[in-house]
């Protein structure tokens, strides 16, 4: 089955497009098209949007799924005569709130992206150049400063997870690339050893790492079925030779690998 979905905000469109992710994945027999529309704030722009909605409609004789985070009550109407289903998250969230807070909400648009609490953003760009600095093993002498330091073969994911961390929760995050050389004698490189207690290693299954070094270096003995048996074979008994905590990311999307990594260590988000 294939259905279109439509992510209509007055804003980025972040927000209704992970409350829309999230409900979407529930169905997975079906195909979504899913379509974007930020910035809808104003009326010509709510009109568009519904044109355009209406439009997909017809083209595929279905109603289209159309999550809505619009905060203006004049867009939202002339939304709601989109054919579509509709689901107004304004209207099903904000609407109880204020009932249950005894408040009127104050209706802005685009606050929950807004820049409302500086220091909280300092923290994230502070947080993300660290990650930048420290990526791939490129320099090591701030490990000092580093809440957890990402360590794994090539191409397990530790650069997507170390910026990841930086951006939602705030964390000083490096990551290290183990290679043939450290896993000779199974010893931590000397840049790691002071540092072992903030080590937290990512393991992948050998065919999945093939595949993915294939992408960038195909026929190669980088990316060959050996090779990655050998190198993922060797990091597990590193890690068990250190009592390094760690997790096979094979399955997990950067977002799990995040989260899990918090609950294993115990860190702290700063955050929130």
């Amino acid at each position: 089955m294939k259905r279109t979905a439509f992510f209509v905000s007055d804003g980025t469109g972040i927000t209704a497009e992970t409350l829309g992710h999230s409900m979407l994945s529930q169905f997975g027999d079906i195909q979504f098209e899913q379509i974007t529309l930020p910035y809808v704030n104003s009326r010509e722009a709510t009109e568009q949007a519904v044109a355009r909605i209406n439009d997909s409609a017809r083209a595929d004789n279905a109603k289209p799924i159309v999550f809505s985070t619009l905060v203006n009550e004049e867009h939202r109407e002339i939304l709601a005569g989109c054919e579509a289903l509709l689901l107004d998250m304004f209207a099903v969230f904000v609407g109880p709130l204020e009932q249950e807070l005894g408040m009127r909400s104050s209706h802005k648009v685009g606050q929950s992206h807004s820049i409302r609490d500086h220091e909280a953003y300092r923290i994230r760009i502070d947080a993300v150049h660290f990650a930048l600095d420290n990526d791939d093993g490129a320099r090591t002498r701030h490990y000092d400063l580093a809440d957890v330091i990402l360590v794994g073969v090539s191409r397990s994911g530790k650069t997507p997870t170390s910026l990841y961390l930086a951006l939602q929760f705030g964390l000083y995050a490096a990551n290290y690339p183990l290679t043939e050389d450290d896993f000779d004698d199974l010893r931590l490189p000397e840049a790691l050893m002071p540092h072992k207690d903030k080590l937290f290693g990512l393991t992948i299954d050998a065919e999945r790492l093939a595949a993915i070094r294939s992408e960038r270096k195909a026929g190669s003995r980088y990316a060959s079925a050996r090779q990655c048996d050998i190198e993922t074979r060797a990091l597990e008994a590193l890690f068990n030779r250190y009592n390094i905590p760690n997790l096979n990311a094979t399955e997990l999307s950067i977002e799990e690998i995040s989260t899990r990594i918090l609950a294993k260590t115990g860190l702290q988000r700063r955050l929130q």
